[in-house]
């Protein structure tokens, strides 16, 4: 880290990026999705031009779920198995199963202009990095330590199991099982190998630029004017609902008390989820006509939800008397379980 922190950059791209909530995702799905709009013949070269540009999206993604399942650790502590539990239920089986049954009174089409492919992507995963971030400042080792429930429902399984358990998608059960296989075998060599672990731990600021890139060459920029206004809208909602879920939960369920407000900060949605909507029309051909629209209905989500869920956590912890002063967060915080996700420098992730 201290190496890293030496390295000087001529434009500080990397750095800019990581500035704006979900950058590292968001900014590279831009730029493909305005060279898919107005440059088609550059993704057509051929070779290694395309595969890399237009053609990864799937395999990186599949190396980046094998890398999330490699942080998540077996050796975890009571409390830290609790918080993680309360937030997967709280956060994403509760919110997704409302989705569920919403889709069954209105159909796949949604309501609005937002699918339910679209809303149910929104609410059922979080932003482990802004979750890490937020916790490690305001947090304790139980908290920091349920970064596993992002590691969990990070990626597209859970949007694809809710989809065919209600019978709302024909995804056969060869491909949900194909959908966790990286995750359980990452989890399997972390476990076996921590240096492995280590090893992997810088893969998603590697690979999360380049698949965002070839997931945005096939987004129609005019696609993007009218699903991105209803996207911020239903984001800024999930946020709420997601968010003052997870605090009923830390409040009755964790009983925290005046830190209960540390659970609306999980009331995000993870930049990955961007490329749920393309892997799940891959699957069922059904849902390809919401792909584009919920694409960028899902993105506008990652921004405002990034910004908004931290910025209520902090309002509501301070309101209940649980936002610790300057003096407090300098003193040490408890040593982290073994195996823990640790935020580095306060950094957010991609994810």
């Amino acid at each position: 880290m201290e190496a890293e922190s030496r390295i000087k950059s001529r434009v500080p791209l990397f750095d800019g990026m990581n500035r704006i909530p979900g950058g590292l995702m968001l900014i590279p799905l831009i730029l493909g999705s305005v060279v898919g709009t107005f440059a088609p013949g550059f993704l057509a070269m051929g070779n290694f031009t395309t595969a890399l540009f237009q053609g990864s999206a799937l395999p990186l993604i599949g190396l980046l779920i094998f890398a999330t399942g490699m942080q998540i650790t077996l050796k975890t502590s009571g409390p830290v198995l609790a918080t993680t539990g309360v937030i997967l239920l709280f956060k994403s089986i509760i919110p997704a199963t409302i989705v569920v049954l919403i889709a069954q009174l209105v159909g796949i089409n949604g309501i609005l202009g937002v699918s339910i492919l679209a809303l149910l992507v929104i609410v059922d995963n979080s932003n482990g990095g802004l979750w890490l971030a937020f916790t490690g400042r305001y947090g304790d080792a139980r908290d920091r330590g349920a970064y596993m429930a992002s590691a969990i429902n990070d990626g597209p399984f859970f949007s694809m199991l809710f989809l065919g358990v209600a019978g709302l998608a024909d995804i056969p059960f060869q491909l949900l099982l194909a959908a966790v296989i990286p995750l359980v075998l990452g989890i399997i060599v972390g476990n076996l190998d921590q240096r492995w672990t280590e090893i992997m731990r810088p893969i998603p600021n590697m690979v999360i630029p380049f698949f965002a890139f070839a997931l945005g060459t096939g987004i129609n920029l005019g696609n993007v004017l009218n699903g991105g206004l209803s996207g911020l809208v239903v984001g800024a909602i999930a946020t709420l609902v997601t968010g003052g879920l997870a605090y009923i939960g830390y409040r009755f369920v964790l009983r925290r008390g005046n830190k209960s407000g540390i659970g609306i900060a999980v009331g995000t949605t993870a930049g990955n989820a961007i490329a749920t909507p393309a892997i799940i029309a891959a699957a069922d051909p059904s849902f390809a006509p919401f792909v584009e629209i919920a694409t960028a209905q899902v993105a506008s989500a990652v921004l405002v939800s990034a910004v908004l869920a931290p910025l209520l956590a902090a309002w509501v912890l301070k309101r209940e008397g649980g936002l610790v002063d300057a003096a407090a967060i300098a003193e040490p915080q408890p040593e982290p379980t073994a195996g823990e996700p640790i935020a580095q420098g306060g950094r957010t992730d991609a994810r």
